[in-house]
């Protein structure tokens, strides 16, 4: 690592969490108020514990969304507006910031290219957003630093002491003329790491992220690793999740021990005209005191919570039910970007 600057773990003190708020411009149109449902619960979930910021295309959508969190008692005094934000879609976890923590407090925001998961869908007003967020008093003490290169938010985990855990799939496919060796090398440059861990397996049906590791494979503290494993020999993924499965069994922490694995269950199959949707209980997100659980309305929910209990043992697990977001492909924890604690700015 070259200098003062690091990054942090999820399950580290942050200020808040960011989202944007859906609106009928965006992909969720056809389905708009079953999505808002699940924003409001993860809104009202998440200010039991912290404070949420909410980007808003304009000031009736800010409206909008303040009458529907008032209804749900939501409380409002933990709840920031940005206004007037130009959004393409809502899964900040991909177009946010990507934040290291310096001494004094300072941040680095890291505006890294984002593409639309290579081009898939249209992203060139997401890929102004870090540069757009900065202007608007959301955050202080901090500069951006803007990299010219394609990568997402979802595609990496940390565990907040040096070690990057990602899937090959995903970085091979936005940058296929680039080794290995040498995506390494650039990584833990600029996320401040000293070395990754590679998945060469893993995958789920109606994901179009690539193999995004936060749908897969999630740190945990105390040297452990949460995943989405598959019991179902009959299943189309079983083969392939197993063998995600033994590479962690493989993987060895900094000292030479295994990771502690706690393996999530399997829902049942999920469907949408036909096409499967891509269900992982492993897009969970990490916020102060909680662990807020992807539910899909699945006996399977109720045992991975117990799961996530055993892995996050000092912090409440909250079921947001998120069977309307993987219509479109993500869950919980890609719609959502944690803001370390500091970097927030007071309320002027």
């Amino acid at each position: 690592m070259t200098d003062a600057f690091r990054f942090p773990a999820e399950w580290e003190p942050q200020s808040a969490v960011l989202i944007a708020w859906p609106h009928a411009d965006t992909d969720w149109a056809e389905r708009l108020g079953a999505v808002e449902d699940t924003y409001v619960a993860l809104v009202a979930a998440a200010t039991r514990f912290q404070p949420v910021v909410i980007c808003v295309a304009d000031d009736d959508l800010q409206i909008y969304a303040e009458a529907r969190l008032r209804s749900a008692r939501v409380d409002m005094g933990r709840v920031r507006f940005v206004p007037s934000v130009e959004y393409d879609d809502t899964w900040l976890r991909d177009s946010g910031p990507i934040t290291l923590c310096g001494d004094g407090p300072r941040f680095k925001l890291l505006d890294f290219r984002f593409t639309g998961w290579g081009g898939k869908f249209e992203a060139s007003r997401d890929d102004l957003l870090v540069g757009e967020l900065s202007g608007l008093n959301v955050f202080h003490n901090y500069f951006v630093q803007s990299i010219d290169f394609a990568l997402e938010g979802g595609a990496i985990e940390t565990d907040g002491a040096g070690t990057l855990l990602s899937t090959w799939r995903c970085l091979h496919e936005r940058h296929p003329e680039a080794s290995r060796e040498s995506v390494s090398a650039r990584l833990c440059e600029w996320l401040h790491q000293d070395r990754v861990l590679w998945l060469d397996h893993g995958y789920l049906e109606g994901d179009d992220t690539d193999a995004h590791i936060d749908t897969l494979a999630r740190f945990a503290p105390d040297d452990a690793i949460v995943f989405q494993a598959c019991d179902d020999p009959a299943d189309a993924h079983y083969a392939e999740l197993a063998a995600m499965a033994a590479e962690l069994a493989a993987l060895r922490t900094r000292e030479g021990k295994p990771y502690r694995l706690f393996p999530l269950p399997w829902p049942r199959p999920i469907l949408d005209g036909g096409r499967r949707l891509a269900a992982s209980y492993a897009n969970f997100l990490i916020i102060d005191g909680a662990v807020l659980m992807p539910a899909y309305g699945d006996a399977a929910d109720e045992v991975a919570a117990a799961v996530l209990a055993q892995a996050f043992p000092r912090r409440e697990i909250v079921p947001v039910p998120c069977r309307s977001l993987i219509w479109q492909n993500g869950s919980l924890h890609c719609i959502t970007m944690q803001l370390p604690a500091g970097l927030l700015a007071p309320v002027e």
